[in-house]
């Protein structure tokens, strides 16, 4: 049983028929991280874990939210008015579904009351994007209930075409409104462009600034690789300062260097701006610089096919985010070198940092020692068994019924 069937049985069990049911996956960024907030270029792809939102409308005015754990036990937060809503109401899980529906309302959407139930199995606090992918399956779901659903694309200038409906880059925005103003969290458009419009087979390169994409095709498996998620079990948050303090820097930096952000400096100018700037700031504009060059080389290798030369880069980048930017932790390193001992060809942490998940480009072959060389290296530590699976991009957000 999926996660949408899981969703929709249990709301028609507890509550009654559901209206639908919407679902998006959480993501895995092969490469770029912190670049989006400095309006650089991210390579994310989906992942088949998704979380569901099953849901119908309400004529109270309430938004009624719950969770299903992975015990069958029922996770009912207290149904709020939506009119009611506004930041630093709620805290907690209920603070991401309902952030969303206070965006959706500030940007003009009918939000008249909804039941939803909530079903999933991305793992919370893995750096997979759980939250990201909450709010995509709520905002489609609301969208849909208030007659105003998500679009592909803008209607084209003199089409005379009129509607409330977000296309799906406004409505990224409207998400990234939601996690910074209402829940707190000072995270870019990574998470919630990747869960919304990543497809089936292919990594989605990402031009924050312009917001042009492409869809990289990305077949591991036709290379004869995968791509080894290795959740250490070491829960991260946006919300706990350090990554806040992060982009706060880079903000400082680029005012201090008089550009709109970090994407404007060059490979070559690096050397020029970091000799302008307190030694404290440098190696965060040394990270964005060389991890926006190391997604173009990424991505130029995808394009020529050639997915075994990106395991170097992988590599760098871990290294540039442990040594640079400082938002790597024992576990994290701890599964990157034992993956690139036993023989993977890169290996870096993916997401926010700080915890969370590292990934491993690895030959199929070796998969199995891949698997076992990092799991004793945690045993070896005493530290929490790692969740190991393979990452394989799937499709992004929709409707499933």
């Amino acid at each position: 049983m999926n996660q949408a069937q899981r969703a929709a049985e249990e709301f028609r069990t507890r509550i009654g028929e559901p209206t639908g049911v919407w679902s998006a996956p959480g993501r895995v960024n092969l490469i770029g991280e912190h670049t989006d907030y400095n309006d650089g270029y991210v390579l994310p792809f989906a992942i088949p874990h998704r979380i569901a939102v099953a849901a119908a409308p309400r004529t109270d005015g309430l938004l009624s939210v719950a969770t299903l754990g992975d015990d069958g036990k029922l996770n009912q937060a207290d149904p709020v008015p939506v009119a009611a809503l506004t930041p630093g109401l709620l805290s907690g899980w209920p603070a991401y579904p309902s952030g969303v529906a206070w965006s959706l309302r500030e940007n003009g959407i009918p939000v008249t009351g909804a039941t939803l139930l909530i079903a999933g199995d991305v793992p919370a606090g893995a750096g997979l994007s759980s939250s990201h992918a909450l709010e995509c399956a709520t905002a489609l779901a609301l969208l849909d209930l208030s007659g105003h659903p998500a679009v592909q694309a803008p209607a084209s200038p003199g089409s005379g075409a009129a509607s409330l409906a977000p296309d799906l880059p406004t409505l990224a925005r409207w998400i990234q409104r939601a996690e910074n103003d209402f829940v707190g969290a000072p995270t870019g458009l990574l998470d919630q462009t990747a869960s919304l419009r990543c497809v089936e087979g292919h990594a989605l390169f990402l031009d924050v600034r312009s917001g042009e994409t492409e869809q990289v095709p990305f077949n591991a498996a036709a290379h004869g690789l995968e791509i080894l998620v290795i959740d250490t079990r070491a829960s991260h948050s946006h919300t706990d300062g350090g990554y806040a303090a992060r982009r706060a820097g880079c903000e400082q930096a680029a005012e201090l260097l008089g550009i709109p952000a970090l994407r404007d400096v060059s490979l070559d100018g690096l050397a020029a701006a970091e000799a302008t700037l307190p030694e404290n700031l440098r190696p965060l504009v040394r990270h964005i610089v060389t991890e926006n060059a190391r997604v173009l080389a990424t991505v130029d290798h995808l394009r020529a096919g050639d997915l075994a030369a990106i395991g170097p880069i992988l590599t760098a980048s871990h290294a540039s985010m442990r040594d640079d930017y400082r938002i790597s932790c024992l576990e994290l390193d701890v599964a990157v070198d034992s993956a690139l001992n036993a023989g993977a060809l890169g290996a870096r942490m993916t997401g926010g940092g700080f915890g969370g998940s590292a990934i491993a480009l690895v030959p199929v072959e070796l998969g199995e020692r891949v698997r076992a060389e990092v799991t004793a290296a945690f045993a070896e530590r005493r530290l929490t068994p790692p969740r190991l699976f393979s990452g394989v991009p799937a499709a992004g957000a929709g409707r499933d019924k």
